[in-house]
């Protein structure tokens, strides 16, 4: 986007952008009103943007009445309104014969920005008010900081684990006292631990890390279970535990004299999934993570939604710059090997499941956190249980088309019955139980949407 005085055309310029209609970084407005002020306020929290005072919703150039005081007095009020106050550019043009004003905001180097004590954010070409947490990341990125190198207020050094913090020390070979290698890694801030340091290195359980694992019969019933607090290093060794407990191994002759192990999964994948929700988990949320081991499946819900632009798509790529959440924890973890490169964990895991010939995890941003699926089977496989089911029950056929779903999300009933030898009635009928039981949901317009599985919690 061009600084408005050094538009090369300006006539053109403004037409095109009023053609390309309102965006990210651009608004229409009839007139000055509240609601203008709150997109500024959007804006500075955001990337910038503009707000063309005398065009409609629909990009008809309505004009606007401006004074000698008009502008000064929309100044006023967007400084009077705003904490930090925001005080914009406004220049005034003419299109077709009419007068419109072009009130522009950058992006704020201190954020976030109020209206009224009120926080937004742009979205699209919409507002949206900031939540708790959104504010509070805001704060924190301002210092370039993230949460977990804040001190922690209720607890105390001798919270602390000296063995776990020595054993730390001699993985690194490194000689230093307790209170040496806390300050050494900026996990001591005004005489107190972090919050990073509480949850590596705590004597006792942790309750912010609690981890919720089982191993399902069917969606209902649970054969096995732990719950984890441990201090989050020792957490990714007990976590893998119970997922081998509960994962099978197949022994391969091959001629060679040392059998070759093959187990359900690629362990490492896994292994480096469990990782990435330890590491990228928004531990202020009320919610825990949850493992769920089923026959064919695993699926896993961690609490906190991807941050700034990121999408699922960018993340499976491995083409972006890391956003982490929390940098202390990251940064422990990378000292200690348990990560080797920031933002690479789930192109390596996708790698690793398709080199392993099963089919890659699905990733999906759910309401309130991140969720991940793997198969251990192939569709072919799937295909089979099919076959074997044909009319036998719905709880079973229901089961195996919700596992469908969750490894190719977004079908309709015509995409399914392809993957599915069975029965169109069959299809429905087990769609009918899923969407009954809150396991499946339809996103989307009638003809053009599709079934979506609903990540649910232990």
């Amino acid at each position: 986007m061009y600084p408005l005085s050094k538009a090369p055309d300006t006539d053109d310029y403004f037409r095109k952008l009023i053609q390309q209609g309102e965006s990210a970084r651009i608004e229409f407005k009839t007139s000055f009103q509240k609601e203008l002020i709150e997109t500024l306020v959007a804006f500075a929290n955001s990337k910038g943007g503009l707000v063309l005072v005398g065009v409609s919703d629909a990009g008809q150039i309505t004009g606007v009445d401006i004074k000698a005081e008009t502008l000064q007095g929309w100044v006023n009020q967007c400084k009077q309104n705003t904490t930090p106050s925001v005080i914009p550019d406004i220049e005034v043009i003419v299109l077709d014969g009419k007068t419109i004003a072009v009130i522009s905001v950058d992006e704020y180097p201190v954020k976030p920005v109020a209206c009224k004590g009120r926080y937004f954010k742009r979205i699209g070409n919409a507002n949206h008010q900031m939540s708790p947490t959104e504010i509070s990341d805001a704060h924190i990125k301002l210092i370039n900081s993230s949460w977990d190198y804040h001190s922690d207020p209720v607890h105390g050094l001798d919270s602390i684990s000296h063995t776990k913090v020595q054993a730390f020390a001699d993985t690194l070979s490194l000689k230093a006292s307790f209170e040496a290698v806390l300050e050494k890694f900026e996990l001591i801030k005004e005489g107190r631990p972090t919050f990073g340091c509480h949850l590596l290195f705590s004597k006792n359980d942790v309750l912010l890390s609690t981890i919720e694992a089982g191993r399902f019969a069917t969606q209902t019933v649970i054969k096995d279970s732990i719950t984890s607090k441990d201090s989050l290093v020792e957490q990714v060794t007990r976590i893998m535990d119970f997922i081998h407990k509960h994962t099978n191994k197949a022994y391969i002759i091959t001629g060679n004299p040392k059998r070759e192990e093959r187990w359900d999964y690629p362990m490492d994948a896994i292994r480096e999934i469990v990782i990435n929700m330890i590491v990228h988990r928004d531990y202020r949320s009320a919610n825990d993570s949850t493992i769920k081991i089923f026959d064919e499946r695993i699926e896993f819900f961690n609490p906190g939604t991807l941050l700034e632009d990121l999408t699922v798509e960018k993340i499976k790529s491995g083409h972006y710059k890391s956003h982490l959440r929390n940098k202390q924890i990251a940064s422990i973890f990378k000292e200690l090997n348990l990560i080797e490169k920031y933002g690479s964990g789930v192109r390596r895991a996708i790698e690793a499941f398709v080199a392993y010939g099963l089919p890659e995890p699905v990733y999906e941003v759910t309401q309130g956190g991140m969720a991940v699926t793997v198969f251990k089977e192939t569709l072919g496989k799937e295909k089979e249980r099919f076959s074997q089911l044909k009319d036998e029950g719905a709880n079973e056929g229901a089961n195996s088309l919700l596992a469908i779903i969750r490894q190719y999300p977004g079908l309709r009933v015509p995409s399914l019955a392809e993957k599915v030898p069975t029965s169109s009635k069959n299809i429905e009928r087990w769609l009918k139980k899923l969407k009954d039981t809150k396991n499946i949901e339809f996103r989307g317009a009638s003809k053009t949407g599709g079934y979506f599985a609903v990540p649910n919690e232990l």
